[in-house]
């Protein structure tokens, strides 16, 4: 079953091999980023901004994200990364800027 997530904030992952990316989240998938993180399958997550306005890129990247992946449940076994297309790449980098991150 595909995720209906609402997106809230802006977070910062490391992973293991030390590569660092944006992903715009919410609280439970923070948590979930934290157990990964106590789990030992990535380094760290720290929220770089909460509660971000719902743009319309927000909510176009929000679409993406709940008609492609699922939200891993506490039993997860390792952390997936998001890989995204292209055009979602482009409405991450938006909300960065509208948000003072870029």
């Amino acid at each position: 079953m595909k995720s209906h997530e609402i997106l809230t904030l802006i977070e910062e992952i490391k992973l293991n091999d030390d590569d660092t990316y944006i992903e715009i989240s919410n609280m439970v998938q923070n948590g979930r980023a934290e157990l990964a993180a106590e789990r030992g399958f990535i380094k760290s997550v720290r929220i770089l901004q909460l509660n971000i306005p719902h743009s319309a890129h927000v909510a176009k990247y929000e679409n993406w994200v709940n008609e492609n992946f699922e939200m891993p449940t506490e039993a997860m076994d390792h952390f997936e990364r998001w890989t995204r297309t292209p055009e979602a790449q482009a409405e991450v980098d938006i909300i960065l800027k509208e948000n003072h991150l870029s």
